[in-house]
């Protein structure tokens, strides 16, 4: 859970920065925003494949499901 709060944190500061680029208004601002959107779009999907490629690891104490 503590792993959600902190990707939900840096969600609403790349929305900030990105929103306070286009309130600037200059060419420099938007730059900005599409490299940090673009990076986090990807740190944000490969933090989901790694989610999702967790969750199918059986746990300890289950026993393993036939295929």
């Amino acid at each position: 859970m503590k792993k959600f709060f902190s990707l939900t944190l840096f969600f609403l500061v790349g929305a900030a920065v990105i929103g306070l680029g286009i309130l600037v208004g200059s060419n420099a601002s938007w730059y900005f925003a599409w490299i940090f959107g673009t990076v986090f779009f990807v740190l944000l999907l490969a933090g989901a494949i790694m989610w999702f490629d967790h969750l199918d690891e059986p746990r300890p104490s289950e026993p393993e499901r036939p295929v």
